[in-house]
């Protein structure tokens, strides 16, 4: 059989058939007088048994392993990894697809700001007639990114705090006002007197367990240039809006003190 025809009985490609020879996996024929190679059934044998290896999810690499004459191991051992792999791979997917349908059974649906936990969409879902205001698009933006950034162990206290900012029509109106005192200031310059104003209505919106140890570690500029999130954070806001979320962190470290 030449390269084609083997290719074709057993029901890969000859590219795929070069590949294995490249990898040492199927032996090589030698060439003919008329330069072409002539494969046997040896070779058919073999490749199918390759075929079969690979589409039951093995490497090549494990292929190889359960061709060589001395394979480092055998094929029940090779199969038997591949079998606790793949349970542990349907157990993961079940588990994903669990946490889809708690977040697209959310009330609200999905935020715009993509998938996030179900508990934070939810919250997001509470206040969900603020996504007119820049600033709270903002700060939704980087409530997400938080939350897929900080270690896992700091999540659910992320969480909370947004709940506790979030926790009644009260607390939602007061964020309201903040947004809009910090949308204001688009234009301002950072001594503009409204930017006290929206610090204070910011800092009034902040729950204690948000920032932990803000009265702790000193002024609040040390914390400005330590933290590069942060340092991003006022980068991505005008400059007078940015003033404003500097001196709200000032008050409430004064506060703690």
């Amino acid at each position: 059989m030449r390269i084609g025809e083997l290719a074709g009985v057993v029901g890969v490609t000859t590219r795929a058939v070069r590949h294995y020879h490249h990898l040492g996996l199927l032996p090589e024929p030698e060439r003919r007088a008329n330069g072409y190679r002539e494969y046997g059934l040896r070779h058919a044998v073999v490749l199918a048994r390759i075929r079969r290896l690979t589409e039951l999810g093995l490497g090549l690499a494990e292929v190889r392993d359960v061709l060589a004459d001395e394979a480092g191991k055998d094929l029940v051992e090779v199969l038997t990894e591949l079998d606790e792999d793949l349970a542990r791979q349907e157990e993961a997917l079940r588990e994903r697809r669990a946490r889809l349908r708690v977040l697209l059974e959310v009330e609200g649906g999905v935020p715009a700001e993509g998938p996030v936990s179900p508990e934070l969409a939810a919250l997001f879902a509470r206040a969900a007639h603020l996504s007119h205001s820049p600033m709270a698009v903002k700060d939704r933006e980087i409530i997400a990114f938080l939350e897929t950034a900080v270690p896992e162990g700091e999540r659910e206290r992320l969480v909370s705090s947004v709940g506790e900012a979030l926790g009644g029509p009260e607390a939602v109106a007061r964020a309201g006002e903040a947004y809009a005192l910090l949308d204001a200031l688009v234009s301002a310059e950072p001594a503009d007197p409204r930017v006290d104003e929206a610090a204070r209505a910011l800092a009034d919106c902040i729950p204690p367990t948000l920032f932990p140890g803000i009265g702790e570690v000193g002024e609040i500029g040390e914390v400005d240039q330590r933290d590069s999130v942060l340092r991003a954070f006022y980068d991505d806001l005008a400059p007078a809006q940015a003033e404003a979320v500097r001196r709200a962190l000032r008050f409430l470290s004064e506060q703690r003190r």
